[in-house]
């Protein structure tokens, strides 16, 4: 259900909780903090967010200007 202290220090690289929670943070990862200090991170939540899937879809589209304007010829 949670990742295990080992697996929030892989993944962040940190092994204070205070930078775990500053690099989960920056990740877009969301986490509680308990009342001892360490941290919980669903592991559902982070399995969906580091899915290749999940990452192209929350890449906005790139939108371009609408060029229609300039390369309309001039009817005057």
């Amino acid at each position: 259900m949670f990742l295990s202290i080992t697996e929030i220090n892989q993944l962040t690289g940190k092994k204070k909780p205070t930078s775990q929670a500053r690099a989960l943070r920056f990740m877009g990862i969301e986490h509680k903090i308990r009342p001892d200090g360490k941290l919980l991170v669903s592991r559902a939540h982070v399995e969906k967010l580091l899915d290749g899937e999940s990452v192209n879809n929350r890449i906005k589209r790139r939108t371009e200007p609408d060029w229609s304007m300039f390369n309309a010829k001039k009817t005057q």
